[in-house]
């Protein structure tokens, strides 16, 4: 499929939806007007493939889910306000399959497992820590991991130097079963295993001056089709 920006990586487009690949440090949705977004660029994607229609309005955009700003990924949008609302229901309910790679500056103790915890939400801070279940404003976070160093290689293209962070680092394969704010950079973290060039939670990029690539991907995105109902697959690697 032809791409209709260079900063546009197109997996899979039909009438209904439009799947894609987020870079690194680009927000999917800006609340700044004018800042370069995902769902401005799909816009004017859109805007292309209709460009010989005269008097066409702004195409119908929907946004499902938001990976942070500095998180490299997989998205799906809504094309249709049907499509929306199915997409939606599906991401409320859980049916979404996200899973990610990260690199992190330690080796968990475990090869694989579960982290559990609760979070909250501070958004002074714009930040997220491990709290009690009492605390009000608590959510419930949960996630799945296994070591898989053989894809390390997987950052060596987007993040040369992050050799220099630590000599114990390792690349875990990361199953989301909730969808908290910060979730998979906050729980590693809590560990002992911070995600490199994390400025928010890895303290050894907390000093460091200049832009720190974030080294958290959703590699891999599974949803039922909104319309066909057909199962959805997209994967990075």
């Amino acid at each position: 499929m032809r791409n209709h920006s260079k900063n546009l990586h197109i997996l899979f487009e039909d009438a209904h939806i439009i799947v894609c690949e987020k870079p690194h440090g680009l927000a999917t949705q800006s609340r700044r007007i004018g800042s370069p977004d995902m769902e401005n660029l799909i816009k004017r994607h859109l805007y292309e493939e209709f460009s010989g229609n005269d008097g066409q309005k702004e195409p119908y955009l929907a946004v499902i889910h938001r990976p942070d700003q500095p998180v490299r990924g997989i998205l799906v949008f809504a094309k249709t306000p049907a499509a929306a609302r199915e997409l939606n229901r599906e991401l409320q309910n859980g049916d979404f399959g996200k899973y990610y790679l990260a690199l992190t500056s330690h080796t968990p103790a475990e090869a694989s497992g579960t982290l559990e915890h609760y979070l909250y939400k501070d958004s002074k801070t714009n930040t997220a820590s491990i709290c009690t279940p009492e605390k009000k404003g608590a959510k419930r976070a949960r996630l799945s991991y296994e070591v898989c160093n053989s894809l390390i290689d997987f950052y060596k293209n987007v993040a040369p130097d992050f050799k220099s962070d630590s000599g114990d680092m390792a690349l875990l394969k990361v199953h989301l079963d909730t969808g908290r704010f910060h979730q998979i950079r906050c729980q590693l973290s809590a560990i002992g295993c911070p995600i490199v060039g994390d400025t928010k939670y890895n303290p050894t990029c907390q000093n460091t001056k200049g832009w720190q690539t974030l080294c958290l991907c959703a590699y891999r995105l599974e949803f039922l089709h909104p319309v066909t109902h057909k199962k959805m697959t997209f994967s990075l690697i």
